[in-house]
């Protein structure tokens, strides 16, 4: 039987930790006896949403950027986004002196792009459903000399989100369930490494948006499968299929995977406004989204969820929100 060597480790998570102590936010975790009383369980929110650049992105992107050495500092970073990476490799990038050039889909939300652009980088468009946002990335990267900071594809990245779940973890102790969004599967990656290193009984639950279920397909197969760019309120989870790094790392790691409607976000996203009054973004909100219907079956004890960011405009959180939506 051969074995390989995992590609991020509790260490690893303890490593960003360190490095991301007193630059990043330790956000806080939000109770609800609404919330537990509706879903008959104790549900812990790690709310991403006031994390620095409003999401969860900024932990992978600061200790990956911060690893570089004094000549890659000097030529500046690359990467592709639909909008908080993007944000989030921006800003770290302005932190430790360096410029940054971000390639995003033309449909990003124009709140990301504008708070991308603000942190000083440079913004390259493309169209999610018929350009390659990897090869552009790539192109731009090699011309211009920049050293390329992938959204979840790298260790470093998936060891700086899984601060988020050991931050919980450190907080609120054994939790009997770990619910965590899913896009490209560095959050998953992370946390779950955190979570089964602490607490191998803990059962790690990821959420898809029913568009775009690759994660929960490439689970099934026992091996990345691709499903067309999902077409979903939830950008952040707008991705085709699972990385290679993150998929050898969760395909070990993750129980299962939940799935979710876009009416399903959006009942969540009102929930999490009218009763626990923080804006969530819709990938943001999918944890708690699995959650209300009971979309994870039976719940134990206690729960946490990840929520991961709460980066959309007024007008969008309105529109999506506004009764009827």
């Amino acid at each position: 039987m051969t074995t390989t060597t995992p590609t991020v480790t509790l260490d690893d998570v303890r490593d960003a930790a360190a490095r991301l102590d007193g630059v990043a936010h330790r956000t806080p975790v939000l109770r609800s006896r609404t919330l537990d009383g509706r879903v008959g369980a104790e549900v812990f929110l790690k709310c991403e949403n006031f994390q620095r650049v409003g999401a969860f992105k900024f932990r992978g992107a600061y200790n990956a950027v911060s690893r570089l050495t004094p000549e890659q500092l000097a030529r500046g970073v690359a990467a592709y986004s639909s909008g908080n990476h993007a944000q989030a490799v921006a800003l770290a990038a302005r932190e430790l002196g360096t410029t940054a050039v971000i390639v995003m889909p033309e449909d990003a939300p124009p709140s990301k792009r504008a708070a991308t652009e603000a942190y000083g980088a440079e913004i390259v468009t493309y169209d999610r459903y018929t350009g390659d946002r990897v090869a552009i990335a790539e192109a731009l990267a090699a011309e211009r000399g920049l050293t390329l900071i992938p959204p979840y594809e790298h260790p470093h990245i998936m060891a700086g989100q899984g601060t988020a779940a050991l931050e919980l973890l450190e907080e609120v102790g054994e939790v009997d369930m770990l619910l965590v969004p899913v896009g490209g599967g560095g959050l998953m990656a992370g946390s779950a490494t955190a979570a089964k290193a602490l607490y191998p009984g803990i059962r790690v639950t990821g959420v898809e948006p029913e568009a775009g279920d690759d994660t929960r397909r490439s689970l099934a197969e026992g091996r990345r499968v691709g499903v067309p760019v999902p077409r979903t309120i939830a950008d952040g989870q707008a991705v085709h299929i699972p990385g290679e790094l993150t998929f050898s790392v969760n395909r070990r790691l993750v129980d299962d995977i939940a799935l979710v409607s876009d009416d399903e976000i959006r009942d969540a996203m009102r929930f999490a406004f009218e009763r626990l009054r923080i804006v969530v973004e819709p990938s943001g909100a999918s944890g708690l989204a699995a959650l209300l219907p009971g979309r994870t079956g039976p719940l134990p004890r206690r729960v946490g969820v990840i929520v991961s960011g709460g980066n959309v405009d007024t007008a969008r959180f309105a529109e999506l929100c506004a009764p009827g939506a």
